[in-house]
């Protein structure tokens, strides 16, 4: 049979152990903690990776922007230059 929480004690949480827990309870409960860990361990790559993405995109970006910065920069020097100013 299955053990009942003890009255008045902490509700029974997937992270909480009652004081009755069986070694095959105890087993079951660090195994889901186990695949738990190796799904953040996945998640937490795949957000580097796309935080790695993110910052090239960034750097892509950024190096446009000096880019057309510097035409408009050139291009309104000449204008200026043209007209006497």
């Amino acid at each position: 049979g299955e053990e009942s929480p003890v009255e008045g004690g902490p509700p029974d949480h997937s992270y909480s152990l009652s004081t009755g827990t069986t070694s095959e309870e105890l087993l079951r409960k660090l195994n889901e903690q186990r695949d738990i860990i190796a799904l953040l361990e996945v998640k937490m790559k795949e957000m580097k990776g796309s935080i790695r993405r993110l910052r090239l995109a960034e750097a892509q970006l950024r190096e446009e922007i000096r880019e057309k910065d510097r035409l408009l920069h050139a291009a309104s020097a000449g204008t200026r230059k043209r007209h006497g100013l």
